[in-house]
């Protein structure tokens, strides 16, 4: 494959120990500009101990294109206190200048039915709107997630009749026993707005695979991320890939190592 290197995003997931700067900094030496931030990090906030005025001082300085926010959970549990999460993320979304905030579902064994999920989506989109957001749905493949299927997720944002768009993630993908059943045929490429990758060498059974697996792609990767990258690129995809490992190995990658294995990642999907 050939993909523009400027498809590229790296989730600052991958880099739980730097701060914002030195993050953007990594980010700058790999020849890179797209960054997705977080509100789980160590610092509790999207943007650490800096100010808005201070964070896009950092972000002109290191030429950075926040692509998103991770992320607003759970979505499709709606109540006083999510909304007011929502108010704060899209918030913070627009004064950074972040072009969408991800939208993760309930994932903690308790049902919510595709009506509910629907209805979330339809209170939630206005906020989105007023803020100039985009919301992309990130379906969660764990077998007590709410909502685990893309294909489900596409048609739930279709008959909410709201402009969100899909994240596809490589590892939910796997872990959704019918994904390879639902995607081939029934995807619509053109509402995935971004990608996840990551990878996993650990050959436990699928079901029992969880975020602390996630490293960076391998060519010993059970999920295969390279071919679904792959099929996606044949289907037509020309979006953005952001690199989001989620392991505890993460906190004791150096910078260089960290940059060593973005590098390698970029190799197997350019091969």
């Amino acid at each position: 494959m050939a993909i523009d290197p400027t498809r590229f995003c790296i989730n600052r997931k991958i880099a739980p120990r730097l701060s914002l700067e030195a993050f953007f900094q990594l980010v700058q030496r790999l020849g890179l500009s797209k960054v997705e931030l977080r509100n789980d990090m160590p610092g509790g906030s999207v943007t650490d101990d800096l100010s808005t005025d201070q964070l896009r001082a950092l972000i002109d300085r290191y030429h950075i294109d926040i692509i998103s926010i991770n992320a607003l959970y759970p979505f499709n549990r709606i109540d006083d206190a999510l909304l007011s999460r929502a108010e704060a993320l899209l918030q913070t979304a627009q004064q950074i200048g972040a072009k969408a905030l991800v939208m993760c579902p309930l994932n903690e064994g308790i049902t919510v039915s595709p009506q509910q999920t629907q209805a979330a989506m339809q209170e939630l989109a206005p906020r989105f709107a007023h803020y100039g957001i985009l919301g992309l749905v990130e379906p969660l493949g764990f077998p007590v997630s709410s909502l685990r299927s893309t294909v489900q997720a596409q048609a739930l944002i279709a008959a909410a009749g709201v402009p969100f768009k899909l994240l596809l993630d490589t590892f939910h993908h796997h872990l959704y026993e019918n994904a390879e059943q639902e995607f081939p045929v029934s995807i619509d490429i053109d509402q995935i707005g971004l990608v996840h990758l990551s990878g996993v060498e650990e050959q436990r059974p699928t079901a029992e695979l969880t975020d602390e697996e996630r490293i960076m792609l391998s060519d010993n990767d059970v999920l295969k991320s390279v071919v679904q990258v792959k099929r996606l690129e044949m289907l037509g995809y020309r979006g953005i890939y952001s690199f989001e490992p989620f392991s505890g190995q993460l906190n004791s990658w150096t910078p260089a190592e960290t940059e060593r294995q973005i590098r390698h990642s970029i190799e197997l999907l350019q091969a």
